[in-house]
């Protein structure tokens, strides 16, 4: 088995001969490869789930050429390469961390994330507002948890948790009254106020609530495709029987599903 360091001069090796004799890799940018870039991540956060670890090995793997991919065009116009990647990051871990590598004191995980966001907010230059950091082409709910963290970080957060939900509930409330005066815009403006008290319960009780969603979509999936396999194998369709007759084998699939 290689060292780590043999590997990895062995994988930029390969993306200098890549780059310079295979056509395609050679017409790649910054901007041919970033889509690519963000559906590794979601093909990695898909093995992450499934709790896939070979699969994780893999993506991880094509996200690392990611990385490697990027410094080597940035170096071709002298703007940064791959050494200036990995110490910019070990400069920002260890003045990050100062209870790792200084004298700060830390009782929990929770001081840990709000000296991060504080430090965070001192590097800033010019623009220094407290969600200036969040990424704008995040999907919208964990653009949403990643607010919530943020002004949590400055002490903009619910005194005890089981405040929360009576939040959630007035939201709720506003959905069904906006629902009963038939304005569509304002019942859009309540469902995504909904949403985001949803988001905040989540976070309050250390649910990252894009994976409790997505853990229930694959639950979805799968009780339907239970319930589709069962009707084909009996002969029948589901665009011809009732609801009643759906939900049976929907209980079925749920009994079949429990762990």
């Amino acid at each position: 088995m290689k060292k780590p360091d043999e590997a990895f001069m062995r994988l930029l090796n390969i993306m200098d001969e890549l780059r310079e004799k295979c056509p395609w890799d050679r017409e790649q940018t910054f901007e041919s490869i970033r889509n690519l870039t963000i559906e590794e991540t979601y093909e990695l956060a898909d093995a992450i789930l499934e709790k896939d670890l070979e699969n994780v090995k893999k993506e991880l793997g094509d996200l690392l050429l990611h990385i490697v991919f990027y410094s080597k065009i940035a170096s071709e116009t002298n703007t940064f390469d791959i050494t200036d990647v990995i110490n910019q990051l070990c400069d920002k871990l260890i003045y990050r961390h100062p209870h790792v590598f200084g004298t700060t004191q830390v009782n929990d995980s929770g001081d840990v994330v709000k000296n991060w966001e504080q430090i965070k907010m001192s590097e800033k230059q010019g623009n220094k507002t407290v969600l200036s950091g969040v990424p704008k082409s995040l999907s919208a709910l964990i653009k949403a948890n990643r607010i919530q963290e943020k002004v949590r970080a400055v002490g903009f957060d619910w005194e005890e948790r089981q405040q929360v939900w009576e939040k959630v509930n007035e939201e709720l409330n506003e959905v069904q009254c906006e629902i009963e005066k038939g304005d569509q815009n304002r019942i859009e403006a309540e469902f995504g106020d909904l949403i985001f008290s949803v988001v905040n319960a989540a976070r309050l009780y250390n649910i990252d609530p894009e994976t409790a969603l997505e853990r229930t979509n694959k639950k979805f999936m799968k009780r339907f495709g239970y319930l589709e396999s069962k009707t084909i194998k009996e002969g029948r369709s589901l665009k011809t029987m009732t609801l009643d007759e759906m939900n049976e084998i929907w209980e079925q699939a749920k009994a079949f599903d429990k762990p």
